[in-house]
Parts: structure tokens; sequence; C-alpha cells
């Protein structure tokens, strides 16, 4: 028996033995493997077009939130751009009212000084008047001290008044 080419009985009983386990397989096995086959086929259609549903519903969610956070920037320009004219109107608001409050001051301050000045004018003629009555009186009664200048002066007086 030569190991490199085989015999004839060797060659015919190893094709008698696999056409019997072909014939075997063929009856028993070879139905579940390829049913099993057909359902791995199957399964893996099925994930198959279960991850494109997937990635199709990741895309639609990555538009909504694109979306959505355009929308976000959008608000979030407008809020800061509301913020922006609310400190510019509360600071005119500001700035008008502290204005009419030095006004109000300056208004109240010049009346107060008015017065002032009203009163102490007031003071100045009284004192004025006091004084000049003093002096009055004094050189009244220095030229009135003899009794002819006495005289003269109650006749004058009655003739500018028309009394007699």
């Amino acid at each position: 028996m030569n190991l490199i080419t085989p015999d004839f009985g060797l060659f015919f009983w190893q094709t008698v033995t696999l056409l019997v386990v072909l014939l075997i397989l063929g009856k028993f096995a070879w139905k579940p493997i390829l049913h099993a086959i057909e359902e791995r086929e199957e399964y893996i259609e099925a994930a198959l077009q279960a991850a494109e549903v997937a990635k199709e519903m990741v895309a639609r969610v990555q538009a909504d939130q694109e979306v959505l956070l355009k929308i976000a920037q959008t608000e979030r320009t407008r809020i800061i751009a509301e913020a922006l004219e609310a400190k510019k109107v509360i600071i005119e608001e500001a700035k008008v009212e502290a204005e009419q409050e030095c006004k109000k001051m300056t208004d109240q301050t010049r009346a107060l000084l008015e017065r002032e000045q009203e009163a102490a004018l007031g003071m100045l003629r009284n004192r004025v008047a006091t004084l000049s009555i003093q002096i009055a009186e004094t050189l009244l009664q220095n030229e009135l001290k003899q009794q002819h200048t006495q005289e003269k002066l109650v006749q004058r007086l009655i003739e500018e008044t028309h009394w007699g």
C-alpha cells in the first residue's frame, strides 16, 4: 500500500461513507440547519431594519434638537435685547427723576434763600426805621427844647393838614 496513492477499496468505502453521511445529514440535520440559517438571516434583517429606523429617529431627534437650539438662541437673544432695553429705560427714568429731584431741591433752596433774604431785608428795614425814629426823636428833642420852636412846628403841621 502506497501512502501517496490511495487504493481503490479505500476510495470506494470513503465514497460510500460520505454518501451515507450526506444522506443522514440530508434526512435529519439539513432541514434544521437551513431553518436555523433562515431564522438567523431573518433576525439579522430585522436588526438591520431596526438599526435603520433608529438611525432615522436619531436624525429626526438631532434635527429637532438643532431647531430647539436655534429657538433657544433666538429667545436668549430676544431676552438679552429686552433686558438691555429695560436697562436703558430704567437708567433714563432714574436720570429724569434725579434731574427733577435736583430741580425741586434747587427751587426749594432758591425759595428758602429768597425768604431768608426777605426776612433779612425786613429786619434791616425795621432796624433802619427804628434807628431813623431814634435819630429823628433825638433831633426833634434837640430842636424842640425851646418853646418857640415847638409852636412854629405845630403851626406848620396844622397848615399842612388844612385843619384850621
